[in-house]
């Protein structure tokens, strides 16, 4: 299946999931912290994994009348903009009347196609988890391709477009310290929303605590922000619990 949930997500409610990767992991990044574990297929290319006539079949047979959902979310087994079908996935998706959601690891934001496909999204949810390229590179190990400061750049020019532009921050042992570095990123970017994280699911890497994390989060005074520890889920069932488990695993 490429439509899969919904999902109970502190970010985002009641969350239908498109996934056009579906397969082996898929990635221009592979992040220590991960819970798919290691990219398999480590690209910055774009290409089409799922034929677009697969998505918007399942997304016309989902039973919309019976089954609440908040937002419709690009995310899955890899990274989702280099599905080089997502703007035409995203444009059909629209006439379900549900705002349209990103999970981005922020890598091809410089390519002009992303760009134009990101025009049929309505809420970008972008990673930043370093402050400069070093810890960047440590954590999330990206494709030679990809370069930290064109990547801040871009994001501050992408979020000056989008109507919601958020940043996941993901805080393990590695960034831990360097959270006012990465508040007066948040800053420069104008971002709307702070994601505050920690790997609370399975992962390779230990979570950090709660008194950690809201420490942390304190870093981010005067910033709108949200916290893993402190966000409530809603209450979902999905269409299929071993779709959700295969994308996110316990």
């Amino acid at each position: 299946m490429i439509v899969y949930g919904p999902v109970a997500s502190w970010r985002l409610g009641k969350s239908l999931g498109i996934d056009l990767i579906s397969r082996q992991k898929t990635c221009s990044f592979d992040c220590v912290y991960c819970q798919l574990g290691k990219t398999v297929h480590k690209i910055a290319e774009r290409r089409i994994f799922v034929d677009d006539n697969v998505a918007k079949n399942e997304l016309d047979k989902f039973p919309w009348n019976n089954v609440a959902v908040d937002v419709i979310t690009f995310s899955g087994m890899g990274e989702p903009t280099l599905a080089k079908n997502l703007g035409n996935v995203a444009r059909y998706a629209k006439k379900f009347g549900k705002p349209i959601a990103i999970l981005t690891n922020s890598s091809l934001f410089s390519y002009e196609d992303v760009q134009k496909d990101l025009e049929n999204v309505d809420w970008i949810i972008a990673k930043l988890d370093a402050p400069d390229d070093k810890i960047f590179k440590k954590i999330n190990r990206p494709h030679e391709k990809i370069k930290f400061d064109e990547m801040v750049d871009y994001m501050k020019e992408i979020a000056s477009k989008v109507k919601k532009f958020s940043l996941q921050m993901m805080f393990i042992e590695e960034n831990k310290n360097y959270a006012e570095e990465m508040a007066s990123l948040a800053k420069e970017i104008k971002a709307d929303e702070i994601q505050i994280n920690t790997p609370l699911r399975k992962s390779p890497v230990a979570p950090l605590s709660k008194e950690e994390l809201f420490e942390i989060e304190g870093a981010f005074s005067g910033l709108n922000t949200i916290n893993v520890y402190s966000s409530p889920k809603p209450e979902v069932k999905p269409l299929n619990y071993e779709e959700v488990k295969r994308r996110r695993p316990e």
